[in-house]
Formats: structure tokens, sequence, C-alpha cells
């Protein structure tokens, strides 16, 4: 693991709670750090994500944005002039961000030491209903530190020592009409943008691998399923072909690394008899594809440190119109399923504020840093 992704870890990762989005609601978040006093990290650092997935990182050591996604590298390379424009963006968002770090920290009284800001900006669009949302927020050394409030735009405080920040900040009424206009109005239009041009750059329908995975003989069963795409999907267990929630705690679904998402769903199996294991299945459904990956519930070749008796099998089919395909399950944990920054952005994503850079739009002008 990279110095950077062991500090990104240590400052972020108590931030936030992570929460499952709805498969309706889309999203572009701009997430910066700015430290200080820290050695062998990057003065400023900056994450763009789309849909919790990131797209492009820029640090100062760096002074480059580098996109992340294969869509994106080849948005780049046929219009060059928006990865020179996010670039642009980054490098005057750096100077911002160390004016508003030099502020909070004199207000805060707090000028020597080692000491970190951290930003998330950004919005969430729900093609659904078609309403939008917008965020604005701060952390301080690993805690909240102040947020915009967009219904009132008013700055709520989290910390009380950020008393005089808030008051300073809802004064400076342009800044407030700019933060409106900009993730408001702005953002999801660069967002909708940014989806065109993944649906034209970007990955296909993606199937996933789905495993059972459990850690000892009386923990719960884990139904596994990564490298899906897109992350519209439901992940389920059912008893004789019914679905049940008595039982099973249902996880949300998180990004990998590559662009695909992963999901998990665990079964406690005291509640289950011996005898009707294979009553039970895990249903993986993927929006748009009509073939359900049935995994039924055995006693063997489960994905785990210790063994079952060898005479049951598990195994998971394809469920069709008028087919059905076994497909054995072998043996193995896969390790490593959630990057740093993967599981760092999910704890971090309701609480941080930066720039939404504008170069998703047709013709973006320099990103303005928040409020």
């Amino acid at each position: 693991m990279s110095v950077v992704d062991i500090m990104m870890k240590k400052f972020l990762a108590p931030l936030f709670l992570c929460y499952a989005a709805s498969a309706a609601k889309h999203s572009l978040k701009y997430l910066i750090t700015g430290s200080s006093g820290t050695t062998n990290f990057p003065e400023f650092v900056s994450l763009l994500m789309m849909d919790d997935v990131q797209i492009s990182y820029y640090d100062s050591n760096i002074k480059k944005a580098e996109p992340k996604q294969e869509w994106i590298r080849k948005l780049f390379k046929l219009q060059p002039q928006l990865g020179v424009s996010l670039s642009q963006t980054c490098i005057y968002n750096h100077q911002l961000f160390e004016a508003k770090k030099n502020v909070v920290k004199e207000h805060l009284n707090q000028t020597e030491g080692s000491h970190v800001l951290q930003s998330l900006t950004g919005c969430e669009w729900d093609d659904e209903s078609k309403q939008t949302k917008g965020f604005v927020q701060y952390g301080y050394d690993g805690e909240d530190l102040i947020s915009l409030d967009m219904q009132t735009m008013t700055w709520i405080t989290h910390k009380a020592q950020a008393v005089v920040i808030k008051h300073l900040w809802d004064a400076d009424k342009m800044r407030l009409e700019r933060n409106e206009n900009l993730y408001l109005s702005l953002c999801p239009e660069y967002l909708k943008k940014g989806m065109h041009y993944m649906s034209i750059f970007g990955q296909k329908t993606e199937h996933p691998s789905v495993s059972l995975l459990q850690k000892t003989n009386s923990s719960l069963i884990s139904c596994h399923a990564t490298g899906f795409y897109p992350d519209r999907s439901d992940l389920f267990w059912r008893k004789d072909g019914e679905e049940i929630h008595e039982g099973v705690e249902k996880g949300q679904i998180l990004p990998n690394h590559d662009g695909t998402f992963q999901m998990s769903s665990e079964l406690n199996i005291s509640l289950v008899q011996h005898e009707d294991w294979r009553r039970y299945d895990c249903v993986f459904q993927l929006s748009g594809v009509k073939t359900d990956i049935i995994t039924t519930l055995g006693k063997a070749q489960i994905k785990t440190n210790w063994d079952y008796p060898s005479e049951y099998l598990v195994y998971h089919h394809a469920i069709g119109v008028g087919n059905e395909i076994a497909i054995g399950v072998g043996v193995g944990v896969t390790a490593g399923l959630v990057l740093v920054f993967t599981g760092v952005y999910c704890c971090w994503r309701k609480r941080n504020v930066g720039v939404i850079p504008d170069f998703l739009a047709v013709r973006g002008h320099p990103g303005k840093e928040d409020g």
C-alpha cells in the first residue's frame, strides 16, 4: 500500500458512514484533501467520482489529472482539450483550497502542526423523479466541520469552533449564489453529459461472478456477486422459490476499481435445518438481463478456510427461458475485494467539499472552488 493510500485511509476513513444509493440515482462528486505539516504525502489531492467510481486523480506532485477509467481515457484521446481543462481546473482549485485551508486553521487557532482539511462537493440526479440534490461539506482532522444547507443557503456548523467561519461565509452572498448555481444547476448538467460520454465510450453490460462465502461453520453464509455492470441489480435469498427476509442481511452495492460493482447478501445459516439447505437459493438479477444467476445452497465447496463433508455439492446455475446451466464453484477466497480508495470514498461521501470541474460540459470554463 502506498504512502498516499495509507494517509488517505488514516484521515478519511473516520469521517463518513457508508450508505447505499438508490439504483435510480446518479452522482458526480469531487473530493479534495489538503494537508499541511505532513511528510511523504501530497499537499493537495483531488478525486473526481461519477456514480461512486473514481474517474480521475490529481495531486500537487504530478500536477496533471490522470483518467482512471477506460472510457474517459478514450474521451481524452478524442478530445485532448478536456484533459487539459481538467488539469487546469485542479491547479486552480489547489490555489483556492490552500487559501481556504489557511483561513480555517487561523480561525481554529491551529496554525502549527499537522492538519488536514477535506471536502466533498457535488450533486445527485434521480433519473426517475428527475429531482436533483447538491451538497457542499467540509471535514477537518477527521471530523465534520461545516456544511452548506442547500435549501436555506446557510452554513451549518458541526464544531463549536466553526461558528466564526459560519458567520464569515454566510456573509459572502456572491459565493452562496455561485454555489447554488454550480451545484443545483450546472453540476447536474455536467453529470448528464458525463453519463452520455460513458454510454458512448464506456463498458457494456458485465455479468458477475457469484460465490458462497463463509468464515466458519457457524458464521453467516455470504452470497457475493462481483464484477457486474451496471449497478442496477438485486441480490436476495429465497426458500422454495419465494424471497425471504428473515435471517437475511442485505449489503450495499459497492464500486470496484475497474468500474464494475459488487454486493453481498448474508444468510443466517443457524436458522436453517441441515435437511432444508437445498430449498434455499441466492438469486442475482441484473437490469436489462433476462437471465438470473441462481446459486443453490449446499454443504461442500463453499469458499472458506475450512471443509464441509465431501458428499455434498454446491453449484450455481443460470436460469433463462427454457435453459439451465450447471456451473461448478471453485474453492478459495479472493483477497482485496475493495481497494482503499473505494472503501475510503464510500465512507467519506457524506461529508466533503471541493469544486466540481466542468470538463464534462460541452463548453466548460475553469471550475470554481466551492463555497
